[in-house]
């Protein structure tokens, strides 16, 4: 499954120039680990937040939020974001900026 280009520069862009940031092709799409750890992701057109259990559980209150379903059952701890959500900067800083909180907040990889 191809991953929308231009949502993965704007990514780039709200991730600054962090030295902890790796990219890597996963769930047919491309995520965006920090300090080891995935963050963000895009599947398709969506913007994909790891966020953790309960912020999970949260977001999916938000407009434009549904549970990340990428295997047909929902993943407890990731949502995905549909571009209308993400659609200007603030939007999409702020959601790569709690999935990046959660990354940090993970142990250390070894």
């Amino acid at each position: 499954m191809a991953y929308d280009e231009q949502l993965a520069d704007r990514i780039r862009e709200a991730l600054g120039d962090r030295g902890d940031v790796d990219e890597r092709k996963m769930f047919g799409g491309l995520a965006f680990m920090v300090a080891g750890h995935m963050a963000v992701g895009i599947v398709g057109t969506e913007l994909m937040v790891r966020l953790g259990e309960e912020e999970a559980d949260a977001a999916v209150d938000e407009e434009h939020v549904r549970p990340m379903d990428f295997t047909g059952r929902p993943m407890r701890t990731m949502v995905y974001v549909a571009p209308e959500g993400i659609a200007d900067r603030a939007a999409l800083e702020g959601w790569v900026r709690r999935g990046v909180s959660l990354a940090e907040s993970l142990p250390p990889k070894a």
